[in-house]
């Protein structure tokens, strides 16, 4: 049954909403970022496409396309699970509104849902942190040549 919404009842809402509208920011930062190295990525990938290496760098540019390729698998999950992570975060503001306004009591829902976020985006970061081990190792290899 709805009750009646009154100023402030909306203003203690917006209020609960702000802490997930920071995340939400920091999260776009995070995405931004991992697009920016996926660019990088399928950019290095489509120079090595375009080079003919003759026989004594083929291995190496055989070794570097599969790195890149390993890179990129690993920073499109970090993008999908931080993206999740955005998309959970926007349901939790929503579902606090939602239920403010029909003064149903959803705490176990947001609860859920936030958890969920912060599952999404811990895996999304332990997979940034991953791509990231891959390219600094792929240097240090490069380097021992």
């Amino acid at each position: 049954m709805p009750t009646e919404i009154t100023i402030t009842t909306v203003a203690h809402v917006i209020q609960l909403a702000v802490a997930p509208v920071f995340l939400l920011t920091g999260v776009g930062t995070f995405l931004h970022v991992m697009t920016s190295r996926l660019s990088r990525i399928i950019d290095r990938f489509r120079v090595l496409e375009s080079i003919t290496p003759n026989a004594q760098e083929a291995n190496a540019h055989q070794a570097e396309m599969k790195i890149l390729a390993q890179r990129e698998r690993v920073i499109y999950w970090s993008i999908s699970l931080c993206t999740i992570c955005a998309l959970l975060i926007c349901v939790v503001i929503a579902t606090l509104f939602v239920g403010s306004v029909m003064g149903v009591q959803l705490t176990i829902l947001i609860a859920s849902l936030f958890i969920a976020a912060m599952l999404a985006l811990i895996g999304g970061l332990l997979s940034l942190l991953r791509e990231i081990y891959i390219a600094t190792g792929s240097i240090h290899r490069v380097g021992k040549r």
